[in-house]
């Protein structure tokens, strides 16, 4: 379904974020630029860092991705930041191969991930064309990520998912109903595109910073 969303014009004030701020983990793993830009259009200023203290001190972080698994995760282990992410006590939003990333494993690579979501990624079969692309409904949201959003479309690009599992905040249906989002305790995972999907995304993106 190809569905226009308008970028929002909602001018509601945006939680302080304190001193730390809002920083986007830079591990060279795609969308991290539209990202930026998607916040800098709420009136954010992020930090792109891929420094250990500069993250950890963060008031908010954002854990991008776009690629492939293994790639990514071994440029997380080269940096040390698979064991500073899981120990982040402020909120931390995954999104998209960030999400996968947060998983215990992925297939993608057989890649062992970083365990905060109990759920392994595994590939969509070959009853759908993969990888999906384009707008999909999302529905049973179950969070304060999801307030003033209704169940309806936003943007993905994905060949492999997260199964529905305890820590399921949000579902989408595309080969069977999987995980469109994950929540554990200050950890947040979107399989989709906030960034990517116009009004709905912006006001994800500012409920998080409201978090």
């Amino acid at each position: 379904m190809n569905k226009e969303i308008p970028l929002s014009s909602d001018s509601r004030p945006l939680t302080n974020l304190g001193d730390g701020g809002l920083v986007i983990i830079d591990y060279g793993a795609g969308n991290i630029q539209s990202i930026k830009f998607a916040f800098k259009r709420l009136g954010i200023d992020a930090v792109l860092s891929s420094d250990a203290e500069t993250i950890q001190k963060a008031a908010k972080v954002i854990f991008p991705g776009v690629g492939e698994a293994s790639s990514a995760m071994r440029k997380l282990t080269e940096s040390g930041l698979q064991e500073i992410i899981p120990q982040l006590k402020q909120p931390v939003l995954g999104i998209c191969l960030g999400m996968q990333l947060m998983c215990n494993a992925s297939e993608e690579g057989n890649t062992r991930g970083l365990g905060i979501f109990d759920i392994d990624v595994v590939k969509f079969s070959d009853a759908v064309k993969v990888p999906q692309i384009g707008w999909n409904k999302i529905e049973g949201l179950q969070s304060p990520l999801f307030m003033d959003i209704p169940e309806d479309y936003i943007y993905l690009v994905h060949s492999f998912y997260a199964p529905l599992c305890q820590e399921t905040i949000a579902a989408c249906a595309y080969d069977g109903l999987y995980s469109a989002a994950l929540q554990k305790d200050n950890f947040y995972g979107t399989q989709f595109h906030p960034e990517k999907s116009g009004d709905y995304g912006a006001t994800i993106l500012k409920n998080f910073l409201a978090l």
